[in-house]
C-alpha cells in the first residue's frame, strides 16, 4: 500500500460523504476505480437507500476500461443480494484486478466481500486510511457496532450558557443563519429526540425545513414523555411527519397519543438505552438531541451522546435556563470531557462541533 493509495481513497472518501442523510439505513460508501496508467476511469457513490451501490456506479462509468483496474471502496464490497445484487460480483464480472479496502463491513448479513474477492484472484488490501474512512461512516459503524443509534445533541445558547431569559422566553437566541444549519442537520438525521418538557414549553414542530426534501424517509419526531402528558393539540402531533411518543411502562397513555411506545423507566425518567433500542430496531440510524437541558443530561451521564453541536450567540443573560442540567457532575473530576472538532462563524453567531475525549486526564 503506497501513498498513492491513499490519495485514490482520499477521494472515495470524499465522494461518500455526498451520500449523507440520503441512504439511511444503508451505509454511505464512495469508489473509484483507476486503471493500470493511474487514470480515474470511474467514481460512484451510494446516494440513496435502494439505490444503485457506489461500485456499481463507478463500474459503470469506467466500463470496459475497468478490466485490469483497481477499485478504491470505503467500505468493503457486499456479498450478498439484498434489494441490489453483490457488489462483489459486479467487481469480478468487470475484470478488476485489484480492490483496496478501507473498512471491512461489520454488517454480519454483507460481510465476506473480501474473501469472496480473493478466492476469485482479486488482490485485496484492508486498512487503506481506515480512521478517515470511518469518521466518515460514523453513525452506521456506531449503527451497527453498538446495536444503536448514533446520538448528536445539539443546542443554542447565549456565550455563558442561558438556552432561555429567566422569564422563560427562548425565542430567537442565535440568528437566523444558525437556524438554517440546525434544519440541514435535522435532514441528515433519522430521527429528531425531544423532551416532554420541551414540547409543552415551546410547542415545536421538529420538522424539517430545507429546501431540498430528503430522498429517503421522512425524519421520526420523538417525544420522551414517561408521564404521557403530551397534550392533543400539540405540533409535533400534526401528522406532517411521524411521530413517536415513548412512555413509561405503567403510563396510561390517551388514546390521541396513537401507538405510544412503553418503556422502562430509569433514574426518573425513562429508560434511554431501551429507547435507542427501540429506535435501533426501527431502523433509525441516526438521532439529533434537541431538547432540553433535562433530556439532554440524562444521555450525558449515560455515555449516550457521540457528538454534541452548539451554537453561540453573541449576547449575555446572566440569569435563567442553562442549555445542559444535571449530568451526574459533581466535582470537577466528574466532567465530561469534549474534544474541539471544528469552530466556524455562521452569521454572527459560532458554531462549535465537538466530540467526547478519548484522552486519559483532560
Amino acid at each position: 500500500m503506497t501513498s498513492r493509495d491513499d490519495h485514490y481513497m482520499r477521494r472515495a472518501i470524499e465522494l461518500a460523504a455526498r451520500g449523507h442523510g440520503g441512504t439511511s439505513p444503508n451505509p454511505v460508501v464512495g469508489c473509484v476505480v483507476v486503471d493500470p496508467t493511474g487514470e480515474i476511469v470511474g467514481e460512484g457513490f451510494h446516494a440513496y437507500a435502494g439505490g444503485p451501490h457506489a461500485e456499481i456506479v463507478a463500474l459503470r462509468q469506467a466500463g470496459e476500461r475497468a478490466r485490469g483496474a483497481t477499485a478504491y471502496v470505503t467500505l468493503e464490497p457486499c456479498d450478498h443480494t439484498g434489494r441490489t445484487g453483490p457488489c462483489t460480483a459486479a467487481l469480478l464480472q468487470a475484470g478488476v484486478a485489484r480492490v483496496v479496502v478501507a473498512v471491512p463491513d461489520p454488517n454480519p448479513v454483507a460481510a465476506g466481500g473480501a474473501e469472496t474477492l480473493l478466492r476469485h484472484g482479486v488482490t485485496v488490501d484492508v486498512g487503506v486510511l481506515a480512521a478517515e474512512a470511518e469518521r466518515v461512516n460514523e453513525e452506521w459503524l456506531t449503527y451497527m457496532r453498538a446495536r444503536r443509534p448514533f446520538v448528536t445533541w445539539k443546542f443554542a445558547a447565549t456565550i455563558d450558557g442561558r438556552s432561555a431569559a429567566a422569564d422563560g422566553t427562548s425565542k430567537w437566541i442565535t440568528s437566523p443563519e444558525a437556524r438554517a444549519d440546525v434544519h440541514r442537520l435535522r435532514a441528515a438525521s433519522d430521527a429528531i429526540v425531544a423532551g416532554i418538557g420541551t414540547v409543552l414549553a415551546d410547542d415545536p414542530r421538529l420538522t424539517v425545513r430545507t429546501p431540498e426534501p430528503r430522498r429517503t424517509r421522512p425524519v421520526l419526531r420523538v417525544v420522551v414523555d414517561s408521564g404521557a402528558r403530551t397534550p392533543a393539540g400539540a405540533r409535533v402531533l400534526d401528522g406532517e411527519a411521524p411521530t413517536l411518543v415513548a412512555v413509561a411502562d405503567d403510563a396510561d397513555p390517551p388514546p390521541h397519543l396513537g401507538d405510544a411506545v412503553r418503556l422502562p423507566r430509569a433514574d426518573g425518567g425513562l429508560d434511554l438505552r431501551a429507547l435507542l433500542a427501540e429506535l435501533h430496531r426501527r431502523q433509525v440510524v441516526s438521532v439529533l438531541l434537541e431538547g432540553g437541558p433535562t433530556l439532554a443530561g440524562s444521555f450525558l451521564r449515560e455515555g449516550l451522546v457521540d457528538r454534541v453541536v452548539g451554537y453561540l450567540a453573541p449576547a449575555l443573560l446572566g440569569a435563567g435556563s442553562a442549555a445542559l442540567g444535571p449530568a451526574g457532575v459533581t466535582t470537577i473530576a466528574e466532567r465530561h470531557r469534549l474534544e474541539f472538532e471544528e469552530v466556524t462563524r455562521i452569521g454572527p453567531d459560532l458554531k462549535v462541533v465537538l466530540r467526547p475525549s478519548r484522552k486519559e486526564g483532560n
